[in-house]
């Protein structure tokens, strides 16, 4: 039963012998370093690294539903990606333009 459910997954078109399953598995990488840039200060990320990560997530999230096969893991990680790069614009906007609102939830 385990080895027939691995030999359907080898064998699957987008399963490990094919980039389609590759190239998602990277991209966590990518998720993961933006997750763990929340506790870094607003001060110290990047608009253009932060809008390519969104944008990316953006385009892949509703291309990876149009191709076949349907790459679920491609979906997960884009909507991860725009997830993640929508909430650290968000901290970098807030900080850049909006600094009197930080100060005053900081003084509360």
């Amino acid at each position: 039963m385990a080895a027939s459910k691995l030999q359907a997954l080898w064998n699957h078109p987008a399963g490990p012998k094919t980039i389609h399953f590759w190239a998602p598995t990277f991209k966590w990488g990518i998720s993961i370093a933006n997750v763990a840039d929340f506790s870094k200060p607003p001060e110290k990320l990047s608009y253009p690294q932060q809008i390519a990560v969104t944008c990316t997530g953006l385009i892949w999230s509703r291309y990876s539903t149009v191709i076949t096969p349907k790459n679920w893991n491609l979906f997960s990680v884009n909507v991860a990606m725009a997830t993640t790069g929508i909430y650290q614009l968000t901290r970098k906007i807030q900080h850049d333009y909006f600094p009197e609102e930080e100060a005053a939830v900081a003084k509360e």
